[in-house]
C-alpha cells in the first residue's frame, strides 16, 4: 500500500490543501497522513475567514512524533503546497530530509504554490525566491502552474518547446519531474489549456478543454491524483494522461452540480473511472 505523508492546509467547509487530496487518495487506496499547516474555516477566496495559523516548528514537531513512532520509513512520498512563510518552507524541508533519512527511496512532490496567470504573486514576500533557490532543488517531482513555471525558470514562455525547454532548465537544477498546469500555448484555441510533463525520458501533452471558471483547491487535486499515478505506474505519460481525465471529470460534475467547491463526495467515483478521456501525446 502506498504511503503518503501530506503536509499542507485544512479547512472545514470547502476542499484546498489535506481538504482536496485526503479524501480523494484515500478513495483510491492510499494511506494517507496528513500535518495540517493551518485549520481555516474556508479558504481565503471568500471574504471572510477565521482559524489558527500553525507555528512552523509545530508542524515540524508532528513529523518527530511520527518519527518517534518508528513509522517514517513506511513513507513512499512527501506532497507539499502552499507553504504561507518561508520560515514554515525551513521546516518542511527539514521534514523532508528526515523522511529521506527514514525512507531513502520516498520522493518529495511539491506544487511550488506562488501566484498565477492574471493574479501576478499573492504570497508573502521572500516565498518565490525561497520556493526557487531552496525547495526547488531539494524535490523530485515539482507541479508548477504556467505562471510559476516562468518565475522558476526565469524567463517568460509562450510555444510548447518554450515550456519544455524551460522545464529542461529547472530540471537541471534538481526534480526529476515537472508537470506544467494550465499551461497556455500560443496559437491554441482560446477555450483550451495544455498539461505538459517532463523528465529525463523524454515530454509529453495534453489538450483539454478550459473551464470558464477557476475552482479553488483543483492545483492540489492535481497534484495529488499525478503523484498518486506517477508512484503507481512509474510512467509520465501514463500518470500525465490518468491525471487529466480525473480532474476534468471532477471539474465537469462540479460544475454540472453548480457548485463552488469541488464535488469530491458527489463525483467520487470519476477519482476511480474518469468519465472523460484524453490523448498523451509526446513532444
Amino acid at each position: 500500500m502506498t504511503t503518503i505523508l501530506s503536509i499542507q492546509s485544512t479547512v472545514a467547509y470547502g476542499h484546498v490543501g489535506n481538504s482536496a487530496v485526503t479524501f480523494p487518495l484515500m478513495r483510491l487506496g492510499v494511506e494517507v497522513w496528513p500535518v495540517i499547516t493551518v485549520h481555516f474555516s474556508n479558504n481565503t477566496s471568500y471574504d471572510q475567514w477565521t482559524g489558527p495559523m500553525l507555528r512552523p516548528e509545530d508542524v515540524y514537531d508532528v513529523v518527530a512524533g511520527l518519527d518517534a513512532l518508528g513509522v517514517l520509513g513506511e513513507v513512499d512520498a512527501v506532497l507539499t503546497g502552499y507553504q504561507g512563510a518561508p520560515e514554515m518552507g525551513s521546516q518542511i524541508l527539514r521534514i523532508a530530509e528526515l523522511v529521506k533519512q527514514r525512507a531513502p527511496e520516498a520522493v518529495w512532490c511539491c506544487d511550488p504554490v506562488m501566484g498565477d496567470v492574471g493574479l501576478g504573486m499573492y504570497v508573502l514576500p521572500g516565498i518565490p525566491e525561497f520556493m526557487r533557490d531552496e525547495v526547488v532543488p531539494a524535490s523530485q517531482i515539482i507541479t508548477p502552474n504556467h505562471y510559476e513555471l516562468n518565475f522558476l525558470a526565469g524567463r517568460e514562455t509562450s510555444t510548447v518547446e518554450d515550456i519544455v525547454d524551460a522545464a529542461q532548465a529547472l530540471r537541471a537544477s534538481g526534480p526529476e519531474t515537472v508537470l506544467v498546469t494550465s499551461a497556455l500555448v500560443d496559437g491554441a484555441p482560446e477555450d483550451e489549456l495544455s498539461l505538459i510533463a517532463v523528465d529525463g525520458e523524454g515530454a509529453w501533452r495534453v489538450r483539454t478543454p478550459r473551464m470558464n471558471y477557476y475552482y479553488t483547491g483543483s492545483g492540489d487535486l492535481t497534484s495529488a491524483m499525478f503523484l498518486h499515478h506517477w508512484l503507481r505506474s512509474r510512467s509520465l505519460p501514463e500518470a500525465l494522461g490518468r491525471t487529466a481525465d480525473v480532474v476534468y471529470s471532477v471539474l465537469e460534475k462540479t460544475k454540472e452540480l453548480g457548485r463552488r467547491e469541488l464535488a469530491l463526495v458527489q463525483g467520487q467515483d470519476l477519482l476511480a473511472n474518469p468519465t472523460a478521456h484524453f490523448e498523451v501525446m509526446p513532444i
